[in-house]
C-alpha cells in the first residue's frame, strides 16, 4: 500500500528552496543560476525553475553577466532593492532619526527631527517616517515595517510601551494611534535591546549565542540574548539593570515616581562618573568626555577608571552569576568612551568577586547602534513575510 502524500509538501520544499537561494543572494550575490544549484544543492533544473519563479515576482533581477568558457555567458542574479523597504527609528528626549533600507539592508534614506517643541509623538514620528521614505525615493506602500526604538518597558505580549524613560507623552495606546496613522505594521523595541541586535549581526557578539550587552550612558540597561533570542522577561522589565540593588548605594522604594534613580544606575550610570571624574580633576559637559578624559591622561586617569569599573563590576557580576554568559559587551557613551581598559578592568573586577569569569569587551557598533538594531529588527521580520510567500 503506498504510503499517503502529505499535502502541500511539494509547496512547502519550493517556500524553503526560494528562502534559501534568496539569502544565498543576499548574503554572497550576485550568483548565476548553476552557481545556486550548487550552493543549494539542486539540480540545474529546479535552480532554473527557481530563478524563473522569483524573478516573474520580483525578487530578483539580472545584474550582469559572467564569462564561462564555451558557449554564451551566464546571467548573473541579485535580490531586486526595491522589492521592499523597511524603516528604523530612534526616539530620545530631544531628537528622532529615521532612516529607510532596502531588502538588502542597504539606508537608502535618512532624517532627523527636534521633539523639543511638540507634545503630539503620532505627528512627530509620521513626519520623519513620511520624509525618509520620501528620501529613499520609495512610497510608504513599499514599507513592509517600522520598528521604533525607545527607552523604557515595552510589553512582550501586546508590543505596547508601558512605561518610557524621558518620553512623558508616549503612552499606551500609542501603537495603535500609529499603525492607524502609517497603515503599516509598526513594532516598539527597548533601545538597550535593539542595541544588542545591531552587536550580534556587524558587532563584537557576531556568531555568539549567548552574551549580555550592558548600556552606560545617561541611563544604565541590560540585553540579555539567550541560544541567539531576546530575554524580555514576563513585563518586558528584563535588563531594567538601574534598578539593581547594589552596595554603596541608597535603595529607593517609591520607584513609579518620574525621576526616582535606581541603586545601581546611581551608582554607575552617566552622572556617577562624572562625579568620580570630578573628584580626580576630570570634568566634562558629558560623562563620556570625563571618562575620555581619563584614558588619555594614562596614570592619572587610572583611579577614575578603577573606581568606575569597579561600580560596574558590582552589576555585572549580579548578571553573570545568574546568566553565565562567555561575553559580555560594553556599550552606549560611556562604555564606548572606556574602551578596551575600562572593559579590561571591569573583566579582571568580575573574576576577583565570582566564580564566573566572562569575556568583557567594548562595543563594535559605535555609530547610532539603536538605529542599526531597529533596522535589523524590520529587516528580519519583512524578509520573513516577503521571502516566506514566494510560491502561490
Amino acid at each position: 500500500m503506498a504510503a499517503a502524500r502529505l499535502p502541500g509538501t511539494p509547496r512547502l520544499l519550493r517556500a524553503l528552496n526560494d528562502r534559501a537561494a534568496l539569502e544565498l543572494l543576499l548574503n554572497r550575490g550576485p550568483l548565476t543560476r548553476a552557481q545556486l544549484g550548487e550552493l543549494t544543492g539542486l539540480s540545474k533544473v529546479t535552480a532554473s525553475q527557481l530563478v524563473e519563479r522569483l524573478e516573474e515576482r520580483g525578487l530578483v533581477r539580472r545584474v550582469g553577466e559572467q564569462a564561462g568558457g564555451r558557449g554564451p555567458n551566464a546571467q548573473l542574479y541579485a535580490v531586486t532593492p526595491g522589492s521592499a523597504h523597511v524603516i528604523g527609528v530612534d526616539v530620545g528626549p530631544d531628537l528622532v532619526v529615521a532612516a529607510c533600507a532596502d531588502i538588502t539592508g542597504a539606508v537608502i534614506g535618512r532624517v532627523e527631527q527636534s521633539t523639543k517643541d511638540t507634545d503630539d509623538p503620532v505627528g512627530v514620528v509620521h513626519n520623519a517616517v513620511v520624509q525618509a521614505a520620501s528620501r529613499a525615493g520609495t512610497e510608504m506602500t513599499s514599507v513592509r515595517r517600522v520598528v521604533l526604538g525607545t527607552p523604557g518597558l515595552v510589553d512582550p505580549a501586546s508590543g505596547e510601551i508601558q512605561f518610557a524613560y524621558d518620553l512623558p507623552r508616549w503612552h499606551r495606546g500609542l501603537l495603535d494611534d500609529l499603525r492607524r496613522d502609517l497603515s503599516t505594521p509598526v513594532m516598539f523595541g527597548n533601545d538597550v535591546n535593539l542595541a544588542a541586535v545591531a552587536e550580534a549581526h556587524g558587532g563584537a557578539a557576531a556568531g555568539v549565542d549567548d552574551y549580555v550587552l550592558i548600556w552606560i550612558g545617561r541611563g544604565v540597561g541590560l540585553a540579555t540574548v539567550i541560544d541567539g533570542r531576546l530575554h524580555q522577561g514576563h513585563s518586558g522589565a528584563a535588563g531594567e539593570i538601574g534598578w539593581l540593588p547594589v552596595p554603596g548605594a541608597d535603595i529607593p522604594r517609591n520607584v513609579a515616581r518620574r525621576g526616582v534613580k535606581g541603586a545601581f544606575q546611581s551608582l554607575a550610570g552617566g552622572d556617577a562618573a562624572k562625579a568620580i571624574g570630578k573628584e580626580h580633576g576630570f570634568h566634562g559637559a558629558e560623562a563620556a568626555d570625563v571618562v575620555r578624559a581619563a584614558v588619555a591622561a594614562g596614570a592619572a586617569g587610572e583611579p577614575v577608571l578603577d573606581e568606575l569599573a569597579g561600580r560596574l563590576a558590582l552589576g555585572v557580576a549580579a548578571t553573570c552569576v545568574v546568566l553565565d554568559p562567555p561575553l559580555v559587551v560594553l556599550a552606549g557613551e560611556v562604555g564606548q568612551a572606556g574602551g578596551p581598559i575600562l572593559a579590561d578592568k571591569v573583566q579582571r573586577e568580575v573574576a576577583a568577586i565570582t566564580l564566573v569569569a566572562p569575556k568583557v569587551v567594548v562595543s563594535e557598533v559605535a555609530v547610532e547602534p539603536v538605529l542599526h538594531g531597529a533596522l535589523r529588527m524590520a529587516l528580519d521580520a519583512a524578509r520573513d513575510e516577503v521571502f516566506g510567500s514566494t510560491v502561490a
